[in-house]
Order: structure tokens, then sequence, then C-alpha cells
């Protein structure tokens, strides 16, 4: 090498502005190479948007090789790594293998989704971790309200017509907040369709967004309700089934729609790495370098960052923690070679944001509690700023959703074999070496 190799593995958000930042930094002093499993950058937060018609898929998928100059980017999937001898193998689409060696790794490979050992699910439901799934889920529920249009038989009507959602997080709740308006407006399309499409949002919490401040689960619950959701917190699925699903207080629910956002696990990669671990995550020192391999770096989902603000904790598994522990690794990495000097990951809470579709939203932007349209004023800058390109794209979205009919039909581009609950991305065996 005739410079040395920061080698990233994924391009999350802790891994794309890991890149970003280098290549301000660092770009002349050491070559920048990025290994992700599909060329571009997620941006995950709209994702429930692009369930609902709201946004088109591409605009929430940053290209990678067009907003990182400088960077090398490598379409693959990592499946071992030799820590002794400092290099990183993978294997790309198609099939071919590699290898690339390192000076200096950041692994950052994010997170999929949690399962839990509930009868039937892996089988009926599908996850919400990846732009796959979203377009999966558009498809599906214009399918299912047809579907329910044409039905003659009133009980299948009914359930074709409802759409379970389990884990009332962030996720779930701007899912079945965004899919209630979803499904009215294509109600109302379709003057042969008897019922009104159902909502459910379950979770064995006693309030949505538990994590969150309480007044914005309040704000939540209320829009929720008045949108004709039905939210059961201390409440969730005991078994799945083909025709429908039976949830833990007895109730009996027929559907054809089961969408699992019960969080979210790091990327198994992790557990084959042979590096200690907590809760499933890597555990690295408050400057995000994994003990006793100096040259390696973790952040975001898959790394188990100390939390200062709360001493014996770790950090969570956030898009602002992963965000900004990224930005920092990529500092000390400059550090490293002599830019500036190493600091310890800190995180002020700047608040929340949380889109319910339509007018509202709910956001404590400095601790201050917000709803209604000064809410959606500040959800809708917050991801305009928070995301690194397409933003011109985005914000025509929104304008001509809030003037136009939405258009809704399926292209059935992802077949429910495609999204399988077990992982959001293949998962590979991975191998290790220290």
């Amino acid at each position: 090498m005739t410079k040395p190799r920061v080698v990233i593995v994924g391009a999350g958000f802790a891994g794309y502005h890991a890149a970003k930042t280098l290549t301000r930094l660092a770009c002349d002093r050491a070559e920048i190479v990025l290994l992700n499993s599909t060329d571009y950058f997620l941006y995950l937060p709209l994702l429930p948007e692009v369930a609902a018609g709201v946004v088109e898929p591409t605009r929430i998928s940053v290209p990678l090789a067009g907003t990182l100059p400088g960077v090398r980017v490598i379409v693959g999937e990592a499946d071992q790594v030799d820590l002794r001898n400092r290099w990183v193998g993978f294997t790309q689409p198609e099939g071919d293998r590699g290898r690339i060696a390192y000076d200096r790794l950041v692994l950052s490979v994010g997170s999929v989704n949690k399962l839990l050992p509930i009868p039937g699910v892996t089988e009926y439901a599908h996850g919400f971790r990846g732009l796959p799934e979203a377009v999966y889920l558009h498809d599906h529920v214009i399918r299912q309200i047809e579907r329910a249009e044409q039905a003659e038989d009133p009980a299948e009507q009914r359930a074709r017509a409802t759409f379970v959602v389990v884990g009332a997080g962030y996720t779930g709740t701007e899912v079945a907040a965004h899919g209630q308006l979803f499904t009215d407006a294509l109600h109302a399309q379709r003057p042969r369709l008897t019922v009104r499409p159902r909502w459910m949002l379950l979770d064995v919490a006693p309030r949505p967004l538990p994590e969150l401040d309480q007044r914005m689960s309040q704000t939540a619950d209320r829009v929720l309700r008045r949108r004709g959701v039905d939210v059961r917190m201390g409440t969730s699925v005991a078994e799945a089934t083909a025709d429908g699903v039976k949830l833990t207080d007895g109730d009996y629910i027929p559907t054809c729609t089961l969408v699992w956002c019960v969080g979210v696990r790091p990327d198994p990669f992790v557990a084959e790495l042979g590096l200690r671990t907590e809760k499933g995550r890597l555990v690295t020192d408050e400057y995000l370098n994994v003990p006793g391999f100096p040259e390696v770096y973790a952040c975001g989902d898959a790394a188990a960052v100390p939390d200062v603000t709360r001493p014996g904790e770790i950090c969570t598994m956030t898009a602002q923690h992963a965000q900004r522990q990224g930005k920092l690794a990529a500092h000390n990495i400059a550090a490293s070679y002599g830019q500036g000097r190493r600091r310890p990951y800190k995180h002020h809470d700047l608040g929340w944001v949380v889109d319910l579709g339509g007018r509202d939203a709910a956001a404590n932007p400095l601790k201050v509690p917000l709803s209604g349209l000064p809410a959606k004023a500040v959800t809708r800058g917050y991801h305009l700023l928070a995301m690194p390109g397409n933003r011109a794209r985005v914000g025509a979205d929104w304008v001509l959703d809030a003037v136009l009919t939405r258009s809704a039909t399926q292209l059935g581009l992802v077949p429910a074999h495609a999204v399988p609950l077990e992982s959001s991305s293949p998962e590979v065996p991975v191998h290790a070496r220290s």
C-alpha cells in the first residue's frame, strides 16, 4: 500500500458519516475504502413514508459513489476478518470473493430484525428494516385492499382489510400512523369496499413510544386513536398463522398482514468475530477503539459504546448515536495519523421527531414539546438537514403528496420470499482470526 488504508465495513449512518468525515480530514493521508452490501446509503427514518407511497424509494437511497468523492466503494458482503494479519474478506453480488488489507478498520455493520420465540412469526410476519421490506409492504397493502374489494365473503373482506403492526416504538408507530391514512385514501377510491380498513398497533409496553418523552407518547396515542387505529398496549402476539394472529389477551384477529417492528439486534457478523461483546455488541472504549486492537474501531448499532452521560450504561441503538459515532471515529482515525487529537464520545440529546403522517407529528427539540403543524415543520426540517443527499427530490415528493391524489399501484418488484423476517439482508457465515 502506497498510503495507509482505512477500510470501513458497512454504510449505514455510522459508516457513511465516518467515510464522509474522513474525506475531509484525511483523504491526503490515507486511502479510504467503503465495503457495503449495496451501493447506496439508506435513510431509514423515511421508510414508513416509502411504504405509504409518500416518498419514492429512490429518494431515500443516496448513492455512495456520487456523494463520497475520493472514497473507493466496494459492493460486497464482509464474511471474514483476520485481525492478526489485518485484512477483510468479502463476497460480491455475483459470487466473486475478495479480500482487502487495512491499516485502520471501522466496523459499522449495523443491525437486523430482532426475533422473539413466538410460534409462526418467522413464517408469516415481515420485518421493516430495509428498502425491499418497505416496497413490498406498499405493494402488499394495495393488493390486500384490492382483494378485499373483490371478496364476496364479508369475513374475508374484513381479514384482508386488517393490518397488524407489532412494536409501538419509533418505526411501528410511524408505520401504523401512515398506514391508516394510506388505506383510508385507498378506501375512498373503491366504493365497492364496504368496510373501512383497520390498523392495529400492539406492544407489551404501557404506552406508544415508550423510549421517548411521555408527552410525545401522549401525542402519538391521541393521533392514532383519533384516526381509528386500534392501539393495544400491554398486548402482543402469542401465535401467528396463515389466517391471522392470536394475541396474548386471548383475542384472535383474522388478518393477512403482520408487520414486525419490535426492534433490532446487532448484525450476526459481530458474534463471529471472537471479540468481547456486551448485549451482542462489540465492546469499545470511550474513543471507539476495540480493546486489544488499537487499529480497530467500532461504531453504530454494532458497538457497545460507553455512555459517559450515564455511567455504567452503553449508548442506545439510534441513528443519532450512529451518525455522531461515525464522525468521531473518523476524527480519531485522523488523529492517529497526526491530524488533531482524539476525543472521547460524548452525546447530548437534542430531542426527537416522529412523523405521524398528514399534518401530524410529535417532536421535542431542545426538550420543548411540540405537536401538530409546528412539530411537523420541525420534523421535516430535521429530516432534510439530516439527509446527505436527494433533499430537493424528497421535498418535491412532500409537496406533490400535499396537493395531488396519491398514486397507488403495485409494481410487484419484490416478492414475499425475498423479504423473510429472519434477516433484512443476507446473513452469511463470518469467520475471524485474532
